[in-house]
């Protein structure tokens, strides 16, 4: 699935236009599966974000999983991960900063 161009402006701005970015939804069974073996914790992540190199990465999105949050919310999460942003105040300022930018909401509606 190639991504909406919105996304592709997105991931250029927080990661750069050289970063190669892979996205893929998965269904409740694949990304659980995929928690368990990357975070030895047994639920369905509604995002993961893996790192491959300084210049690559990869986000997996379960939209099952994602309520109440929108997809766009989540993609900018990941990205921002992939950035090495851990959660707290500043990782929600840039979150806030980019769904502005970008016209998306935090939440699904």
């Amino acid at each position: 699935m190639r991504l909406p161009a919105s996304f592709s402006k997105i991931k250029d701005a927080v990661l750069g236009r050289r970063y190669d970015l892979s996205v893929a939804f998965l269904s409740t069974t694949a990304m659980r599966k995929v928690t368990l073996r990357t975070k030895k914790k047994n639920h369905v992540s509604n995002v993961l974000s893996f790192p491959l190199s300084k210049t690559s990465g990869e986000i997996l999105i379960c939209k099952a999983a994602a309520k109440p949050f929108s997809v766009e919310f989540l993609f900018i999460h990941g990205l921002l991960h992939l950035k090495e942003l851990k959660h707290g105040a500043i990782m929600e300022r840039e979150e806030d900063r980019l769904l502005k930018r970008f016209g998306f909401s935090r939440l699904n509606g």
